[in-house]
């Protein structure tokens, strides 16, 4: 199992960008001694999810504060010199209307693309940014997350997170609904923490299962409870159902927004802090928990030690990619065949066709690793079968992104072909996917005898659309299946603009 190597050096500066529901956030770290180092925090209240409305559309008032913003960052980023960025957006993101163009322009402002990522990819991460920005405990632990369009919960040994639920829960949402208007009454927090604990009530009963040695908060929310209680007690504390049944009180006995006073609740945060406290005191409620302790990492932390882990050789991604070999039970003989093969032939042509970013490589290895993986299911048109099982499945590490470009790749790696395949493949991957194709394509064309000896001496080139493959007679001879496919490969290759020529 060789999986593709890098061979970039380390950088020394990471930047990671979190574009939340509610706020925007960077880290910018120094990597030293394979350790981030944080030298600049920045942060914005954009409160995105406030801005969408039925139709998934982003007002135009909305829009220009969060491109403000990430115009701001994108200059940070720029002034820091960050060798390696990544940019994540969570729920409001995953539910924009993409064709209102606004990815791309947060991607412009910033000067590097935004990755849409799960809701379970999300609480993944939060988990790391928050175990490793606290000391490390053996037993289990419970980690939390409102944020602004939704809520994470996440159990856990270690580093490594066990059961993880993300709910389309969030501050803004529920402040939007129940405290719109400003008004704050009790009949208003019934209906919220109603809302709540409906949405709580599918998953209560497994996260009440585990033991957890520690309960852990994170993000805005929660440490702004965590702050007022604090303040009103005038030392540090931890946060209970009793504290936050005071602050609801608190809350109701202010009557409105504007007269809402509370000791370390900042006025950005106050809009949609009622909110907030119900999904938390129901989280408490349904969770049994009797205290939470509050984290100051969280997912831009989690984000940042997942890149410090893609280059220190304990990326995510790979180690998703191994056990879903191992729960597949994947050919891992064939699938070195595959990768050792595609990989080869993507050396022939990187320069001519603009396929050498690490990304590139790695992209076509996982694929040609789990090109088979639609075999447990059906062998008949497996690779539909494995194209539908990467794209839904739950992938640790990956991006929404990344995940479909996979789901193509394996989709497209036998077969007629169509322009259809590429529908939902970002704009930036589109051509870059189409010739990775060809190449996992003409690995796995070449290894139909499982043996792995068949392409020592074919030669490959590139320029533009066109594509020639050179196999020496004498093999063709005696191959006459190879020589077959080969003349197919042609016609399906025709029908995606790709001319390839024998030789």
């Amino acid at each position: 199992m060789r999986f593709f190597l890098r061979t970039t050096k380390q950088p020394e500066i990471l930047a990671a960008v979190d574009l939340g529901s509610n706020s925007f956030h960077m880290i910018v770290a120094r990597l030293s001694h394979g350790q981030p180092k944080v030298i600049d925090r920045l942060r914005e209240m954009v409160r995105l999810a406030a801005g969408l409305d039925e139709n998934n559309l982003l007002s135009d008032e909305r829009q220009q504060i969060a491109l403000d913003c990430l115009a701001r960052f994108g200059e940070r980023i720029r002034d820091m010199h960050a060798d390696s960025v990544r940019v994540v957006g969570t729920n409001t993101l995953r539910k924009i209307d993409r064709s209102s163009g606004f990815v791309e322009q947060a991607a412009a402002c910033l000067g590097h693309p935004v990755e849409i990522i799960s809701g379970l990819e999300e609480a993944r991460l939060i988990y790391q940014g928050v175990v490793h920005s606290s000391p490390g405990i053996a037993g289990g632990q419970l980690v939390v997350d409102i944020g602004g369009g939704s809520t994470e919960i996440i159990h856990g040994t270690g580093r490594e997170a066990g059961a993880i639920e993300s709910l389309n829960l969030g501050c803004v949402a529920l402040s939007n609904a129940f405290f719109g208007c400003g008004k704050l009454s009790r009949r208003g927090f019934e209906r919220a923490r109603r809302a709540a604990r409906l949405e709580l009530e599918p998953i209560h009963s497994r996260f009440r299962r585990f033991e957890s040695e520690r309960v852990i908060g994170a993000s805005g929310t929660i440490r702004a409870a965590h702050s007022v209680l604090s303040a009103l007690a005038g030392e540090p504390v931890d946060i209970t159902v009793t504290g936050l049944q005071m602050l609801i009180d608190r809350a109701i006995d202010a009557g409105h927004l504007q007269k809402l006073d509370l000791p370390g609740l900042s006025q950005e945060r106050k809009p949609v802090f009622p909110g907030g406290l119900a999904i938390l005191i129901e989280v408490l409620s349904a969770l049994g928990l009797d205290h939470m302790s509050v984290s100051d990492g969280a997912l831009r932390e989690g984000l940042l030690y997942d890149m410090v882990g893609r280059v220190t050789d304990e990326d995510a991604r790979v180690r998703t990619v191994r056990s879903m070999e191992g729960r597949f039970n994947i050919d891992t003989e064939q699938a070195d065949h595959i990768e050792s093969a595609a990989l080869i032939f993507l050396d022939q042509v990187a320069e001519a066709w603009k396929l050498d970013s690490d990304i590139d490589g790695q992209m076509l290895s996982w694929a040609a690793r789990l090109h088979e993986i639609g075999l447990h299911i059906s062998h008949s048109h497996y690779q539909q079968h494995g194209a539908y099982l990467l794209e839904y499945a739950d992938m640790p590490g990956f991006p929404t992104g990344e995940q479909q470009v996979l789901a193509c790749l394996v989709g497209g790696h036998r077969g007629k072909l169509g322009r259809h395949v590429f529908d939902d493949i970002p704009a930036a991957w589109s051509r870059r996917v189409t010739r990775l194709m060809v190449l996992l394509r003409l690995a796995v064309l070449f290894n139909r005898n499982r043996t792995g000896d068949s392409i020592d001496a074919v030669r490959c080139t590139a320029k533009g659309r066109r594509f020639s493959v050179g196999v020496p007679q004498a093999q063709l001879e005696s191959n006459p299946l190879t020589a077959d496919a080969l003349a197919r490969e042609q016609k399906f290759l025709a029908d995606i603009g790709i001319e390839m020529k024998l030789e």
